[in-house]
């Protein structure tokens, strides 16, 4: 039987028992569940998730490891089981985790709560999907985490907001941070091997001399043009760029090539991930790879 049909059929089934059990306990519909299960496609969600929720959440992150691509993702009949089970789902969609769309199209839940945060996400880029790295994206996407929350668990409706006050005042010092680096390093040339950081690099006023096209295929697996390998490699060879920030889960033989090349130059290179790292929140997270990157451009800049 192929996979898809195993999974269709799997899930209807789940989706009957858990029909069965609502009708015979008299619980289908409740708008104060005891515990919200949530399922994220992606963990820095579901850690935003828990940051507002607190003990009321029970989370299952589908993507979560950050030594591997993101964009090569298969899912498997566990997540689809995950899925009718969820109270709650949150996707990042713009494209970025299609197979979320599948899987919930496969389930015949219709009671859940399914949040798009692409869709909510109120400063997006073109071409670019990757809203979570933008801070300006996320007190409107954790404000609609939170009213989700409520719609959920009434009864808990005050703790959800005075968490969500939390949140959004423990996104300040990445605020700060990023204008820190532009007040002091705005102009320098640096070099992207993919789109993820535009989000952060045009609030800190970094010159991106990377084409678009260039970053924009290697974000979503595709070979760049021959034009723009070459003028990203001379970037890095007519030193050009004073840094070069990788993205560690998009590797392919052509950024390892730059990669390569810039430590051979001693360029500094800054690591970033699109998966949140394990035992960090988000916003630790952030910050970890905002401190890397400043004191790259001092070491790249002498300031």
């Amino acid at each position: 039987m192929p996979w898809l049909s195993l999974v269709i059929l799997c899930t209807l089934l789940v989706s009957a028992c858990g029909s069965l059990n609502s009708a015979a306990t008299g619980s289908g519909g409740s708008q104060s569940l005891a515990t919200i299960n949530v399922v994220a496609a992606e963990n820095f969600y579901g850690d935003i998730v828990r940051q507002l929720g607190g003990s009321h959440v029970k989370v299952t992150n589908i993507l979560s490891n950050p030594n591997i691509d993101p964009h090569v993702f298969e899912s498997n009949p566990q997540t689809s089981f995950a899925i009718e089970k969820a109270n709650f789902v949150i996707e990042n969609g713009l494209g970025y985790d299609t197979w979320m769309d599948q899987l919930l199209s496969a389930s015949q839940n219709t009671n859940r709560v399914v949040l798009v945060a692409g869709k909510i996400a109120d400063h997006t880029l073109p071409d670019n999907p990757h809203v979570w790295y933008g801070f300006d994206n996320m007190p409107t996407i954790a404000t609609a985490i939170t009213n989700a929350l409520k719609k959920l668990d009434r009864a808990h409706a005050s703790l959800f907001d005075s968490n969500l006050a939390t949140f959004k005042q423990s996104l300040v010092p990445l605020q700060q941070k990023i204008r820190q680096i532009n007040a002091k390093y705005a102009g320098t040339p640096v070099t992207l091997t993919e789109t993820i950081y535009l989000y952060q690099s045009l609030p800190e006023g970094l010159n991106v001399l990377t084409p678009f096209g260039f970053e924009k295929a290697i974000a979503e697996g595709n070979d760049p043009t021959a034009d723009t390998v070459i003028a990203t490699n001379n970037e890095l060879s007519d030193h050009k760029a004073k840094i070069l920030i990788y993205n560690e889960q998009t590797i392919t033989p052509i950024t390892t090539h730059l990669e390569n090349e810039a430590k051979k130059l001693n360029i500094p290179v800054v690591p970033v991930y699109e998966t949140e790292p394990s035992h960090k929140t988000y916003q630790q997270w952030m910050m970890a790879q905002l401190n890397v990157l400043q004191q790259a451009l001092a070491t790249a800049t002498g300031k």
